[in-house]
């Protein structure tokens, strides 16, 4: 196929992806426990009066939207370069236990300052989820040293996620203070109670995050077809693979702080960006990952809030049921080749 057809359907595809995450802002505006007509959408977003309709749209539909836009985002982003890392289609911080370790310690640390009467900060609660992060990679690295093989190390992860996951909820269940109880829908992943100060930390750490991965596309690239093609290259693959494990760490800890662990969005977008773009060039892949992300997660944040509104389900459940397939298609291809 020639470099023309190429860029035209990067460009078609690209233009289909965000012409989707338009229209589901719109509906994720709209709807919810109270519904909205597009006349009072647009005197809301451009009058800014002091009607209830209007806070609801800037106080918690536009904080939220942002939030999972971003963070859906991100999470695709440290899948793509999990995947990159371990040369495995089914790695991803959900399934690695990466997500568990960084609610495990910011459920340790909230419970510990709670109980102490102290608000945790948002940057404390990503420097929290980042520490539990490297934890959690620093042992399935272990791991991976003595393990040769890709899906031993993946069970592991799993049964990692599981005893931290246990532990949170352990934790979680006998405390005392009210506002640690509530945590117990935070460790269920959950865009809900967002605000404008979640929004400008986020939006800080996953700029940059995922400026910086972009940067890193031509590495990345070589890394892909294999170690000793990259160092012939000029790659310094250890340096690599060290920024790969930080800026995955990184941008599964800023979700994992803000929504608490969401499944399966980090192992499941980047396949579904390679079938629409027919590719695997990280340059191309990266932002198609970050878009395809937040389109996926906004999606199904919008099942989560709008079904059964007002009572919200957990979003882990909705990407679980929309996902797991695309997951299982990943594994039946590679067993397959």
């Amino acid at each position: 196929m020639g470099k023309n057809s190429k860029i035209k359907r990067y460009i078609t595809a690209f233009t289909i992806i965000i012409a989707v995450l338009l229209v589901l802002i719109i509906w994720n505006i709209s709807y919810g426990s109270v519904d909205m007509k597009f006349r009072d959408i647009t005197n809301a977003l451009f009058l800014r009066d002091e009607s209830t309709l209007s806070k609801i749209i800037w106080q918690i539909r536009m904080p939220r939207l942002i939030a999972a836009i971003l963070l859906g985002g991100a999470l695709s982003v440290s899948g793509f370069l999990l995947q990159s890392f371990f040369q495995n289609p089914i790695a991803g911080p959900y399934v690695l236990g990466i997500s568990s370790g960084a609610k495990l310690v910011v459920a340790l640390v909230m419970i510990f300052l709670l109980e102490k009467g102290i608000m945790i900060s948002s940057l404390g609660m990503v420097i929290a989820a980042f520490t539990g992060s490297l934890l959690a990679m620093t042992f399935v690295l272990v791991i991976s040293f003595k393990i040769k093989n890709m899906s031993i190390l993946v069970v592991c992860g799993i049964m990692i996620g599981y005893i931290c996951s246990a532990i949170t909820d352990f934790c979680v269940t006998f405390a005392s203070d009210s506002n640690i109880v509530n945590l117990h829908n935070w460790s269920m992943g959950s865009f809900s109670g967002m605000s404008w100060d979640n929004i400008k930390v986020m939006s800080v750490i996953v700029v940059i995050t995922v400026t910086a991965t972009f940067f890193l596309s031509k590495p990345i690239s070589a890394y892909q077809l294999g170690e000793a093609y990259a160092r012939n290259m000029g790659v310094n693959v250890q340096i690599l693979r060290i920024l790969l494990i930080l800026l995955s760490s990184l941008l599964s800890a800023c979700v994992t702080a803000f929504a608490g662990p969401i499944s399966f969005v980090g192992i499941a977008v980047p396949h579904l960006v390679k079938i629409i773009m027919k590719t695997a060039k990280p340059i191309v892949l990266i932002p198609g990952c970050f878009l395809g992300g937040a389109v996926i997660t906004l999606f199904c944040d919008g099942i989560a809030r709008c079904v059964f509104a007002p009572t919200e389900i957990s979003i882990s459940s909705v990407t679980a049921i929309f996902l797991v397939p695309v997951v299982l298609m990943a594994m039946l291809k590679k067993n397959g080749k």
